[in-house]
């Protein structure tokens, strides 16, 4: 219980900085990703807060499938007590 309460917390300050940096960065602002290519030569042009939120987004997203796939090998369930 204690531990779904703190990963709530993380969760609200995570959004809380996000907040803060979309109030405080309204200009418009060329995103290049140099990896991605096409973003190279013809950069995203957007509000700066979008393109924060968008970037947590991908990266909450991989982390999210990541985790998601590694519960079947080496991060899988651990034996404890309770399961005997």
């Amino acid at each position: 219980m204690i531990k779904a309460v703190f990963k709530t917390f993380l969760l609200l300050g995570i959004l809380f900085v996000m907040l803060y940096v979309g109030m405080n960065n309204t200009h418009e602002i060329d995103f290049r990703f140099p990896i991605a290519g096409w973003t190279d030569k013809k950069p995203v042009h957007g509000s700066a807060a979008l393109i924060y939120f968008g970037v947590l987004a991908v990266g909450v997203l991989a982390g999210t499938i990541f985790h998601s796939l590694g519960g079947e090998k080496g991060g899988g369930k651990k034996s404890g007590s309770k399961d005997r």
